[in-house]
């Protein structure tokens, strides 16, 4: 195993991203790290422009291809878009596209990597992706990445010792498996998010998701959180997941969400914005940013409902899942091109006014997304 360490110092996702949503907040005696968060980085193959899915015996050609890191590399991303000094952990094949994933969330998006490895040996999980009528179907290919060395060898997992100290942490909960480290987390006083990914099993046993006690809040789609509460409406399944987790909020994919806060009893309903989608990879991992970004600065829940799905409905209009996620640069180009502004959205004034630095009629930042290919031999 060879190890890599991302440049200490200066966090670059401060810099680039134009706006902190947590300035007027931070003191020196605040942990230099946001978020952190654990998983696994695909490279994302992404088709678009397909008309339907692909006919057994056929072959079918995409108008649309990209190419990007994926996995947890989509919502560590758009963390870090949304100018969150973000920490991951992951392991990363010593091929090529384990270095472009590499490079790409570090020196691309200012990701702090310095608890992330390469692994000699073993090579990058793919994934390839296909987006058709307003869906995708995905087809993946790895291997899990062997154990990191310790002292007297190595143990289970993929989270070295030594958590950095953290406003938060986010988590994918496994049914039937608990992560040391989301306890631990927790225990150090970040505030775990939670998501949850389709059940094979087929059991949607809610007593399962054993991490679930860690987390201050749950986001789950409609689909999950029906199925783990036996309820037939999103409402319904929300409100029973706030009897176990603080906050439960349920995605309803083009309609919006709906969120409980089982401390305070309150309730917020926030409809979909209506895009043209191209690829919705990733859309889920940017929602969960946005709510993560707003609740860490204080906002009112229907505000974060509403901050979370506009990013999901910005990312949509790209290619991939980790860069398609929207900045602050494209949000305040989405705010000040609406003719008639939002109510809902009034929220976003005081964040991207002049006061704030921000221009008056901002364009759409040119951002680093997904290109059809890695690796070009010279720049064009």
């Amino acid at each position: 195993m060879t190890g890599r360490n991302s440049r200490s110092g200066s966090h670059p996702t401060a810099r680039t991203a134009g706006l902190d949503p947590l300035g007027a907040l931070r003191t020196p005696q605040d942990p230099s790290c946001d978020v952190f968060l654990t998983g696994t980085v695909f490279l994302d193959i992404i088709f678009t422009g397909l008309d339907s899915a692909p006919v057994r015996g056929t072959e079918s050609w995409a108008r649309g291809m990209g190419s990007s890191p994926g996995g947890v590399a989509n919502m560590a991303t758009a963390l870090a878009r949304l100018g969150l000094r973000t920490s991951l952990a992951a392991a990363f094949g010593d091929d090529h596209y384990g270095e472009y994933c590499w490079d790409a969330l570090e020196q691309g998006e200012g990701i702090d990597l310095s608890l992330s490895r390469t692994v000699a040996g073993w090579h990058s999980p793919v994934t390839v992706s296909m987006a058709y009528e307003g869906e995708r179907t995905m087809v993946s290919h790895g291997h899990e990445a062997p154990p990191p060395a310790r002292p007297g060898g190595p143990v289970p997992g993929s989270v070295p010792d030594g958590l950095p100290p953290a406003r938060a942490a986010v988590a994918s909960l496994t049914p039937g498996r608990r992560e040391p480290w989301v306890a631990e987390a927790a225990r150090s006083g970040a505030r775990v998010f939670a998501d949850v990914g389709w059940d094979e099993s087929g059991c949607w046993d809610l007593a399962a998701l054993a991490d679930l006690e860690h987390c201050e809040a749950f986001l789950p789609n409609a689909g999950e959180a029906m199925r783990y509460t036996r309820t037939e409406c999103p409402r319904a399944a929300a409100r029973a997941l706030a009897d176990r987790v603080p906050v439960a909020v349920v995605t309803l994919g083009a309609e919006g969400s709906y969120a409980v806060d089982g401390r305070t009893g309150e309730t917020a309903e926030v409809p979909g914005i209506a895009v043209d989608a191209l690829d919705p990879t990733g859309a889920g991992d940017v929602y969960v940013a946005g709510f993560v970004t707003g609740t860490l600065a204080g906002w009112p829940l229907a505000d974060r409902l509403a901050f979370a799905g506009l990013t999901a409905a910005l990312s949509v209009q790209e290619f991939g899942g980790s860069l398609s996620a929207p900045g602050w640069e494209e949000v305040a180009h989405w705010w000040h091109s609406q003719g008639e502004r939002p109510a809902r959205f009034a929220f976003l004034e005081g964040l991207l006014g002049p006061q704030h630095g921000s221009p008056a009629a901002p364009s759409a930042a040119a951002r680093r997304r997904a290109v059809p290919t890695i690796g070009f031999r010279h720049s064009a």
